[in-house]
């Protein structure tokens, strides 16, 4: 199994960045895949999930409104769309995956990519 997560950068605050998570050595849309982020001094936060099954979407609640998660199962990527970004989400995001199910919880998750990082500011 094997996660690319790319797409990061600096960014004023109230900007955008789309975050991609190339996939390989599994059969993508049997696995739910979430986006975590961790910030300096502070543990690995689940910022949002797709499962792989019906697609459902889940959010932590201050990205809620802002970020949108999104994947194409023919390319076995997904991406995670961020808008109006606040110097709060400043952190390194990775992508993971763990079983079928959607979990905003990092002991759920057994794969991990190498992490892209996010600055938010001005």
């Amino acid at each position: 199994v094997q996660l690319q997560a790319s797409g990061g950068g600096l960014v004023q605050p109230g900007g955008s960045l789309r975050l991609s998570c190339a996939a390989s050595g599994f059969t993508f849309d049997a696995y739910a895949l979430a986006w975590f982020r961790q910030a300096p001094g502070k543990g690995r936060e689940g910022v949002s999930c797709l499962s792989g099954s019906f697609g459902s979407k889940y959010y932590e609640d201050s990205v809620k409104g802002r970020f949108t998660v999104s994947r194409d199962n023919a390319k076995n990527t997904v991406w995670l769309q961020m808008n109006n970004l606040k110097p709060d989400d400043t952190a390194i995001y990775y992508c993971a995956r763990g079983s079928e199910y959607c979990s905003l919880r990092s002991e759920s998750y057994t794969y991990w990519g190498q992490g892209t990082q996010v600055t938010v500011s001005s």
